[in-house]
């Protein structure tokens, strides 16, 4: 049986077993992250687990005293880890391993830190780094030791303003309640906040432990801190984020959708997947999470998987999002995304391709979702890289905002477009690692399925240029095929707090590149020679 038969006769019961645990599933599937549980680590020893929590810290430190990376993307995670097992250290009956470990945070962030750095671009890190640094400065105090410095683009008097507002009791920011951890004492039991449910601060483990204060915890009567139990993984970590459930619910259905795949889960789980997507709207759009303010990505993408379901709304709620030139996240946000606005090029796009009884424009002027789309796609033009790529805010690697830019010019900018997206079609084609991989840092295969994606849905297929492409699309397709079983974690590549990895999303996205080449003509051929499984030169 040739590949692409073996393949396509596994996709069915793939994507059915995929969207039934999907929907089974109240907080979805993402992995551990070191920062988050480093902060209950600090926040909230009394909380059950807490032995393992430590033991998470202790296993996923490296062999030079960091955690996370690559690139700068260990500074957030080490603060937090370092932290963590300092305080534990000096608790009574401390984890034997802490003191340890502690050290060699403190060995690895001395010479990070006293280094030239550049801060990456995760949520609020311009006020995270200087609050855990502070923390661990009053550890050195205490030991009589030499502080850490601050690297360059912190904002620590943007810190003590925050900080100082909680204190006097005034409301901060919706978008801040994510991170509310970083406000210190002032956080736990603030009137400010109105836990969601009662049970969930800002979407997030260590903000509502933050708030909760571990006395609360140690008591166990209050239902949060059934929500910090049920976060809980195998492993001992908690994730950065939870519950996401519109977040996740709504990649995975766009992707699958946009890339013709059979959604084959019975009508139910269907049924009650679209029913979830539609009951995360209100007036201001969506949020991805529990806890979370409603943001134009959340919103632009749950639109899109609408219309692509037949099941569409009105986009009125993109409006307030729009800045003229582009569609911000939040307001005053740092820096603007362009995946962000891609996603609202398809949820324009798609809204004024259907016919006008399901086109989510009911009432709305099509004029202006069409001067929106034709004004979005320019701008996303302008903030193309030199080299034909793009780099977004809310992902490390410029593979993922290549393909959201690009697959949703094709689809949507029109003509004028068009020489971008070449563009970006050559810089996949240029930049392949050893053969049938993509990576910034080496091949991974989330990075190589943005790579076919893009290769297969924006590339020209006309003349020599598409033989070129369909052969590297293949050699990708069959690197993916030849680790399709691997269970070996895929590198945390999406930013939040600190890097995580949403590994239902992820799966998506390779099902989504290989189902794409498997049923594209220029591909299909490819893959079915067996060869191809060793590569395709």
């Amino acid at each position: 049986m040739t590949p692409r038969v073996s393949w396509l006769d596994r996709t069915d019961e793939t994507v059915r077993t995929l969207l039934t645990d999907m929907a089974a599933d109240p907080n979805g599937q993402f992995e551990s992250c070191a920062y988050e549980t480093g902060r209950l680590v600090t926040l909230a020893p009394s909380l059950p687990g807490h032995d393992r929590r430590v033991r998470y810290l202790l296993g996923t430190q490296q062999a030079d005293g960091r955690w996370g990376g690559p690139g700068d993307y260990d500074i957030v995670t080490t603060l937090s880890a370092t932290e963590a097992l300092l305080t534990e250290r000096d608790r009574p009956g401390a984890h034997p391993g802490a003191a340890h470990g502690a050290e060699r945070g403190l060995t690895a962030l001395s010479r990070r830190l006293r280094s030239t750095t550049t801060l990456p671009d995760t949520v609020a890190v311009e006020i995270m780094v200087p609050a855990l640094v502070a923390d661990v400065n009053v550890h050195l105090a205490r030991l009589g030791r030499r502080p850490l410095p601050l690297p360059d683009g912190t904002r620590a008097e943007l810190l003590d303003a925050v900080r100082g507002a909680a204190a006097h009791g005034h409301a901060l920011p919706d978008k801040l309640l994510h991170s509310l951890e970083i406000v210190g004492p002032a956080a736990s039991g603030a009137d400010f906040v109105r836990p969601v449910d009662e049970r969930i601060v800002g979407c997030s483990p260590a903000a509502t432990a933050a708030w909760l204060g571990d006395e609360t915890i140690r008591r166990g009567e209050h239902p949060a801190v059934e929500y910090l139990l049920s976060v809980r993984h195998a492993d001992g970590g908690v994730p950065v984020a939870a519950p996401l459930t519109l977040f996740e619910r709504s990649w995975v259905l766009s992707t699958l959708a946009d890339s013709g795949v059979p959604l084959t889960a019975p009508r139910p789980v269907l049924d009650e997947l679209v029913t979830s997507l539609h009951a995360a709207f209100s007036d201001d759009g969506a949020a991805g999470g529990l806890g979370l303010p409603a943001d134009v990505d959340d919103t632009a993408t749950g639109l899109y998987a609408l219309a692509l379901l037949e099941r569409p709304r009105s986009i009125e709620c993109l409006w307030q999002f729009d800045r003229g030139d582009h569609f911000f996240c939040f307001p005053e946000e740092r820096t603007a995304s362009p995946t962000a606005n891609a996603h609202v090029v398809q949820a324009l796009g798609s809204a004024l391709a259907a016919p006008p009884a399901r086109s989510g424009l009911a009432g709305e002027p099509r004029g202006r979702a069409a001067d929106a789309l034709a004004t979005v796609s320019r701008w996303l033009v302008e903030r193309q890289d030199t080299d034909g790529s793009w780099s977004d805010k809310w992902h490390a690697s410029p593979y993922y905002a290549t393909a959201c830019c690009a697959v949703a010019l094709a689809q949507y900018g029109g003509a004028a477009a068009r020489p971008a997206v070449d563009r970006a079609v050559d810089w996949v084609l240029t930049s392949e690692r050893a053969p049938g991989t993509w990576g910034r840092w080496f091949g991974t295969r989330e990075e190589t399925a943005y790579a076919v994606r893009t290769l297969l849905r924006a590339g020209n297929p006309a003349g020599e240029v598409g033989e070129v492409l369909a052969r590297a699309a293949a050699r990708g397709a069959a690197s993916l095929l030849h680790r399709w079983d691997d269970d070996t974690p895929h590198p945390p590549l999406w930013h939040d707090k600190d890097v995580y990895t949403p590994s239902r999303i992820v799966q998506t996205e390779i099902i989504a590149a290989l189902y794409a080449a498997h049923t594209d003509p220029r591909t299909a051929g490819l893959l079915a020679d067996a060869r191809t499984t060793a590569g395709i030169g």
